[in-house]
Parts: C-alpha cells; structure tokens; sequence
C-alpha cells in the first residue's frame, strides 16, 4: 500500500547497541576472530585489523574482550611490525590472522606474515591483551604459509595447525615458541576432500577432534565456516558440514575465518562479514550454536541480534546491523566513522534478523539522504516477498541534509526478519543494473543511517 510521504529533518542520536552484531566498535574492523575464554571467564577475541579496501589486514592488531558477549570492550595497540609499538624487528609486513593460547602464566601470540619467507611467529606477553613482545621466527620446515592455530589436549600435548589448501600440523615443543619439525603432518585436511581453504581453528569436546575452517564448498568461494572431526589430534578427519554462510553479507564478499568456543555453559560461532563491497573491512560477529546427539553441529543463519535478544524494534536502530544484502547496497563508513547502508540500487534487498515488534507496531520513520531519482522502499516482515506492511514513495533531493521519512505500517507484532527492498519506478526489467547507474549521489537511490518503528505504546 503505497502511503503519502512525511518528511521532516531531524538529527538522531546513535543507540547504543553493542549487544548486536557486529561486534566490532563503527569505524572498526577486525576480521578472523579466534575467540577463547580464559581463567577470568571473559571472553577474549583475537583478529586481524584491516584498514582498507583495497587489501587484507593491517601491521597491527587490537584485542575484543567482554564479560558477557553482549558489551564488548577493545584495546589499544597489542602488537605491531611497525611504528612505537614494533615487535617485529625482522619484517615490517603485514599481519594476518593470529591465534594466541595461554600455557604457565603467559600468553603466547601466534601470528603471521604477508610475504615474507618467515611467515610464522610467535610473541609473549602477561596479559591476555597484550602487548605482545619479542617476536620470534617459528621453523615450519619450508611450509611458509598462513593463519596459525594451536591446540593445548587434555594431555597437556600442543600442536600447530597452519596453511592454505592443505593444512600442515606439528607438535609444539614445551617452550611454546617452537615446533617439532620431525613431527610436521601434511594434508591433514585439503580442499579436495574437506573443501579446506585456510584458517584453521582446534577444539576438543566429548572426545572429538573439530578443525573449523573457511570452507570453499558453495558458491566457489569460501564463505562458509566449515568443519571436520576426528578422534585423534592428528587425524584422519572426516568432513562434516558447514556452521555458517557468510554470503549476502556484502556484494564482494570473499571468505570467511572464525572458531566456536563455549561460554557460561553456550556454544558460539565467532565469524566476520565484509562491508564497504570489498573483500576486506571485516567486522566479527557471533551467533549461538548447539550440538546434535552424534556430534554434529547444525548450521545457523547470520542475525542482527548476535548473542542478544531480538532488536527492539521500538528502539533506533542503526542501518548498518543488516545481515542480508542483496544487490548493489553495502554497509558503508561515513568520514565521522558512523555506519550506513549505500549505494543502493533499483531491485537492492536489506534484511533485519531478528526485530521483536512487542504488542505491535504501526508506524517506521527512516533517517536517509536522497538521491536526484524518485523511488520506493517496500517494507516487509518475515520475507522480501510476503508479508508486506507498506511501501513509501520518496521524491528527489537537491540538498546533501539527512532527512527523516514517516510511513504508516500495517499493524504487525511479535518476532520478524525485517525487509528493505528499493525499486526505481523508471527502471524496468530484469534485477540487472542499467550502465547509467553508476556510483554518485546522483545515480545512487538513497543512503540508510537509521530506522524506528513505533506503536500505540511506543509513541
């Protein structure tokens, strides 16, 4: 039902919603999260930091930590190969994805290298969040690859996961700086038999073995979190399925790299999505997992909410919360480090999982900025396709102002997956973007700061 428009210019202050993914502050981006719970009982997420679209990572790395999984803290500079805080006399490269494991009172980083013939180290520190100090080399016997992983058994035994396609494994010797070269294992997992690609993540539950891992399985990409057991640390491993997809998370998302890790008596996936249509600019996430009967792990969707309950949807909340994203759109980071959806497009899709609609809802207000093109946003809740509370026709905008748009909605409770879906009345045809779309204001639908509902008793 296409409704008359009500705009009016209002500025809205940012909620605070640190419950929900991403877990990671606006203006911030950490990726490959490798989450542990330390003594403490906080939770402790260690990732790379990327800091442009244009290429993975960065020289430095920030530690999340919260005792709850709902707020989370970050901390400054943990370790770096440049600058004040260089740790790395030997290289200047970039850092990739880390894992760190806590062995007699100390804390052992691993991290590792972009291009560089020493690609595996190591750094200490007393802190679960650093700084990490004196990094070392690690021997890997020539298999200089990436994202390294290490596993403390109930033995007390350590091993060292690391590679790309083929995932080599080592015992660690009790210094914790080194490996065994004489015990290096290849093809523990590859790509051919476990769609293995990189970024590996041990555990250890009800006597099984699970290496997560990015997963090449779908789409030719490896976007999903996948996982295979094994009752022996050193396998053979058997390929049991996928966690979770990060696909539609951004329209250039590449791959993805997490861990699961139990908390509080909850299991987890940690996981990141891209943004900014970039395979890089990475945010962690986190959803709740469960475990069947034989082991295995049901695979769950991307979500809104994370760790926390359902977004009120009576509550503002921030554009840049969708999981779903279909089209051109993207989330995008504005110059003060706030966080939108962009570049939206004729036929573009965002969703919302999950939004708690309470006793019900009959009004949305949408804080945006236009475009020089007319269009429309239909609203939806349960599916892009059924469910339909309303549509609202938007004119074009001379001026760059946010503005705030007020649309009547059918009334609609309970617990939703919320939809955005943008069309462009002048454009007709199939999903594909005609060439005069390109990417300015001017031929760019609209861009999303925030969005609330309200109802008979939220006015």
């Amino acid at each position: 039902m296409k409704r008359i428009l009500c705009i009016s210019v209002l500025l809205l202050a940012a909620a605070d919603l640190a419950s929900q993914n991403p877990i990671v502050p606006p203006g911030v981006y950490i990726a490959d999260p490798s989450a542990h719970v330390w003594a403490d009982g906080k939770m402790f997420v260690y990732g790379s930091r990327d800091e442009s679209p244009e290429y993975y990572c960065s020289k430095s790395y920030r530690v999340l930590s919260s005792d709850d999984l709902k707020s989370w803290k970050m901390s400054g500079e943990s370790f770096a190969t440049t600058g004040p805080g260089d740790q790395v006399t030997y290289s200047d490269n970039y850092l990739y994805a880390p894992d760190v494991q806590y062995y007699k009172g100390k804390y052992y980083l691993y991290y590792c290298l972009s291009f560089a013939k020493n690609t595996e180290g190591v750094a200490v520190s007393d802190s679960p969040l650093g700084p990490f100090k004196n990094g070392t080399p690690i021997d890997v016997g020539g298999f200089n690859q990436i994202d390294p992983c290490v596993f403390i058994d109930d033995d007390g035994k350590a091993y060292y996961v690391w590679g790309q396609f083929s995932a080599k494994m080592a015992r660690m010797n009790p210094d914790m700086m080194s490996i065994d070269t004489a015990t290096i294992r290849e093809n523990v997992i590859t790509e051919e038999e476990h769609f293995f690609h990189e970024g590996c993540y041990m555990i250890k539950r009800n006597g099984l073995y699970y290496l997560v891992y990015a997963d090449v399985s779908r789409g030719g990409a490896p976007t999903c979190l996948g996982y295979s057991v094994s009752i022996n640390p050193m396998g053979p491993y058997t390929y049991k399925g996928v966690i979770i997809d990060n696909r539609f998370c951004d329209p250039n998302v590449w791959n993805n790299h997490g861990s699961i890790v139990e908390f509080r008596g909850k299991w987890y996936v940690f996981y990141h999505r891209a943004t900014n249509g970039s395979v890089a600019m990475r945010k962690a996430c986190l959803e709740p997992i469960s475990f069947r009967a034989d082991g295995t792990i049901p695979e769950v969707v991307m979500t809104s909410q994370g760790a926390g309950d359902p977004l009120d949807a009576f509550s503002e909340t921030d554009a840049a919360r969708a999981c779903l994203l279909f089209g051109n759109v993207r989330i995008q980071t504005l110059g003060d480090g706030n966080e939108v959806i962009g570049r939206i497009w004729t036929k573009d899709k965002a969703a919302y999982r999950y939004l708690d609609f309470g006793n019900g809802a009959d009004s949305l207000s949408i804080r945006l900025k236009a475009g020089s093109k007319s269009f429309r946003i239909n609203v939806s809740a349960g599916s892009a396709w059924t469910g339909s509370l309303g549509s609202i026709d938007i004119p074009p905008q001379v001026s760059d102002e946010w503005i705030t748009v007020t649309m009547p909605v059918k009334p609609v409770k309970g617990i939703h997956t919320l939809w955005f879906a943008f069309t462009d009345p002048s454009v007709k045809g199939s999903y594909m973007i005609p060439s005069e779309y390109g990417n300015s204001r001017q031929q760019t639908l609209c861009t999303i700061d925030s969005f609330r509902f309200t109802g008979p008793d939220n006015e």
